[in-house]
């Protein structure tokens, strides 16, 4: 399947906000009204409670083949015959398995955050955020969710809860004030039994507890997988010493996290990448350079050096055409840092998208002081939001809410910057009760994703029901772009 890009956008299209909105955090203040107020009234509708969607292994749960993957045919999964909110679209990705957040230990779900992790000896675990804590799970050969713990929150609940894991540590971070950032030992999981899932202690189970962030809250985690440290983005309060930049954590003693320092020189950070740096950028070769999603840029730092206040060099800015709320991204060749993928989380609703269908922004950052878009593709077919995306393999996993889980082969993006030959690899939408409208600009559906695992399987993390296992049809065949070589993400 293959879309149109769509044209560049001409340069006269403005960012859909003064700097000052941005800077003083009114657009931000914006974003997560817009989705408290809409969380709010879902809620109150009962859309929230997780436990009216039957776990796959329950036996009154309608679902047919039970031992089977329910199979993508003529467009469709379909769990319960004749149930428009248990058939699922898709393309070339079948349904492996489902686990509403009750039966994943918790008693408010609303799920966000997800990352996954590997033991030594090959198993394939998961983290998956809910807003009363981290619920661990561990997926089958045969694509099952197995549930076995949870670590509550460390201080109120909140839906936003991001993590990231950096070799066994399982980082986690929070909205929630007084929450800091904890750090958890993923090897606890590997002796634990399905048949007694833990309940571990924030007070006793946990190896470390960030305490430097300003009120204890951040937006974001972010780990340079390279260089092995962690960085908290978004902390707020934008008047603090790091201006809700990036504060750096150096996690050498994990039981004892400390801060180098910060860079807050661009301001708020809502999200980043920071790698050890490989590109065509030869000035930079072997740097530890930062990509911050500022809101309203794209901001590069030369992060060599951290300790301090501002030690931390920003040596690149894209301010692109349409701006409304610069949210995530990622390179598309971790081997060569030529171009990266950026989704926009507020286009759709103040924005240049006036059609509703999401789009990924593509950024030539050759010369990583001067960022260049090149290009845009359309993420999904329906109306929607993007959230999240990384590329693995040529192929970019991304998070669309309501639209859920698309593929998309990106390997032609450096042979054809302008995004006119992305092709979708496959697809999965998680959120069937907007289709018979063709989908709804909110933020509904899948949050996060983590995958694919080396078995091929993608664990989704979804708000209002639960953990879905999914996989492309076709691993083999589809498990890395079609084209090959140095940029494409794919060898």
């Amino acid at each position: 399947m293959k879309f149109l890009s769509l044209a560049v956008l001409p340069v006269a299209v403005l960012a859909a906000y003064t700097s000052k909105e941005y800077a003083d955090g009114a657009v931000h203040a914006r974003v997560m009204g817009l989705k408290e107020s809409q969380w709010a009234r879902d809620r109150s509708q009962g859309k929230h409670v997780s436990r009216k969607w039957n776990s796959r292994d329950k036996k009154n749960g309608g679902w047919r083949d039970r031992n089977d993957p329910v199979r993508c045919r003529n467009g469709f999964a379909v769990v319960e015959l004749g149930n428009a909110n248990q058939t699922f679209r898709c393309s070339g990705m079948d349904l492996y398995d489902f686990k509403s957040h009750a039966d994943l230990g918790s008693y408010v779900g609303e799920g966000s955050s997800s990352w996954g992790w590997i033991s030594a000896d090959g198993r394939e675990f998961a983290a998956m955020g809910q807003a009363d804590g981290t619920a661990f799970v561990e997926i089958t050969k045969s694509g099952k969710i197995s549930y076995l713990g949870r670590l509550p929150q460390q201080s109120v609940f909140s839906i936003w809860r991001e993590i990231r894991i950096m070799d066994d540590l399982c980082i986690i971070g929070s909205e929630a004030r007084d929450h800091g950032v904890q750090v958890f030992d993923m090897k606890k999981l590997l002796t634990l039994s399905p048949t007694r899932p833990a309940n571990f202690s924030a007070a006793t189970d946990i190896t470390g507890l960030f305490t430097q962030l300003p009120i204890g809250r951040t937006h974001n985690i972010v780990v340079n997988w390279d260089l092995d440290y962690a960085v908290a983005v978004g902390a707020q309060p934008r008047n603090s010493t790091c201006r809700s930049g990036l504060i750096f954590i150096d996690l050498t003693d994990p039981s004892n996290p400390t801060s180098p320092g910060c860079a807050g020189q661009d301001g708020y950070v809502h999200d980043a990448q920071c790698v050890k740096y490989k590109g065509p950028d030869t000035r930079y070769t072997g740097k530890d350079i930062c990509i911050g999603y500022n809101e309203d840029t794209i901001t590069v730092y030369d992060a060599t050096y951290k300790s301090g206040i501002n030690s931390t060099q920003v040596i690149g800015r894209l301010a692109y055409p349409g701006a409304s709320y610069t949210h995530q991204g990622s390179f598309i060749d971790q081997e060569w840092m030529q171009y990266l993928l950026l989704d926009d989380e507020l286009d759709e609703v103040d924005g240049v998208i006036t059609d509703g269908v999401p789009v990924t922004y593509i950024v030539d950052m050759s010369d990583l002081t001067n960022p260049k878009l090149t290009g845009t593709f359309k993420a999904t077919d329906f109306k929607g939001i993007d959230h999240n995306q990384y590329v693995y393999n040529g192929l970019s996993y991304q998070s669309n809410y309501g639209n859920g889980l698309w593929v998309h082969d990106v390997s032609s993006i450096v042979d054809d910057p302008t995004g006119a030959s992305v092709e979708v690899a496959g697809f999965f939408d998680i959120y069937p009760e907007d289709d018979a409208v063709g989908g709804i600009v909110e933020f509904v559906g899948t949050w996060s994703h983590y995958g694919p695992y080396p078995s091929g399987y993608v664990i989704v993390n979804t708000i209002e029901r639960g953990a879905f296992i999914v996989k492309l049809s076709k691993f083999g065949k589809k498990g890395s772009g079609k084209n090959k070589g140095r940029g494409r993400g794919s060898y």
